[in-house]
């Protein structure tokens, strides 16, 4: 078995401050950083996407339903597509770009240099995919699922991720398992105040 590390949209747009942030996105990228220290020689290797969105057509509204329809984000040249500066570069090889012109939640979307994150991984050996990142209940959820329709053994390090809601977490969760994804851990809840 050939395992690789998928990090999926650990950007500055879905942390603290950003156009369109989850509630502890920050310390999922200071929690996927010190996993990789203690846990990197189990992986082969180590990959990672970005919302990177130039003109999305629809997936951007004015007054966005926050299910098909969202605030502007990630948007080529600016700061919120950059990868979050508390996530550890130095271990990832390539980081796989997705939805210039249209909506893209699954990183399996993602292409560097023209060639697809699943055309990647396979040149380079890997059967098993372990994913973190954000958010737990959308990209994530979908990534893990395009691993397995790819081919792929998949894991979903649950403890690496942040959801939108509870709710909908949940429910993402319910929906890989059943598909057979392997979830580890429980996913990140901040401590929220008043």
């Amino acid at each position: 078995m050939t395992r690789a590390l998928l990090v999926v949209d650990v950007q500055n747009d879905f942390t603290e401050g950003g156009s369109l942030a989850v509630d502890g996105g920050a310390e999922v990228a200071v929690k996927i950083s010190e996993y990789l220290r203690t846990t990197a020689g189990e992986y082969a290797h180590v990959v990672a996407t970005r919302d990177h969105h130039v003109d999305p057509g629809n997936h951007f509204a004015e007054d966005p339903d926050y299910v098909d329809t969202w605030p502007a984000h990630c948007v080529v040249g600016t700061g919120g597509e950059e990868l979050h500066s508390r996530l550890d570069r130095g271990p990832i090889e390539a980081v796989f770009d997705k939805g210039e012109y249209a909506a893209a939640y699954s990183g399996f979307e993602g292409r560097i240099d023209g060639t697809s994150l699943a055309d990647w991984l396979r040149d380079h050996g890997v059967d098993t995919v372990d994913i973190a990142g954000l958010t737990t209940d959308h990209c994530v959820q979908a990534s893990a699922l395009d691993a397995l329709q790819e081919g792929f053994g998949v894991r979903v390090l649950l403890n690496l991720t942040a959801g939108v809601t509870e709710a909908t977490t949940e429910a993402a969760i319910d929906r890989l398992r059943a598909a057979g994804v392997e979830t580890v851990g429980q996913v990140h809840r901040p401590v929220r105040h008043g």
